[in-house]
């Protein structure tokens, strides 16, 4: 299981939030130079983050991002579902299609208790600890 390329963008622009906290406004652009992600790619992220009540968006010439509630209250599964959903993706580990309890793989049953470890992971992580860990 991999986070898909969106997740990451998404989850390395809060961490960046997070950790700059003393500036009030982020500018998409500064923050696109700052993390090597392609502007309009990052832009498509942020409105995701706005639409998930994640972020706030402030337009206009004095505009920005900032972020919209405590880190401490935002887990990174919020993260990931704003963005793309990819923790249920049901691809099979081992690359194969698609594994369900009719079809499985050689490694179905043996992948079950880490995905949900790692799912479990994800709820319970806060963007505050990934913030912490991070600098």
């Amino acid at each position: 299981m991999k986070l898909s390329t969106t997740s990451q963008y998404a989850i390395r622009v809060m961490i960046f939030i997070s950790q700059n906290s003393d500036i009030k406004l982020f500018h998409a652009k500064s923050i696109s130079e700052e993390l090597s992600i392609p502007y309009k790619y990052l832009t498509k992220i942020m409105s995701k983050l706005v639409e998930a009540n994640i972020i706030t968006s402030t337009r206009g010439r004095e505009g920005g991002y900032s972020i919209a509630k405590k880190s401490v209250n935002i887990k990174m599964i919020d993260l990931v579902k704003a963005v793309d959903d990819s923790l249920h993706d049901t691809s099979c580990v081992l690359g194969v299609g698609r594994c369900n309890e009719n079809k499985k793989c050689a490694l179905h049953d043996e992948w079950r208790e880490p995905k949900e470890s790692m799912l479990n992971m994800f709820c319970n992580t806060t963007l505050e600890d990934v913030s912490k860990e991070a600098s």
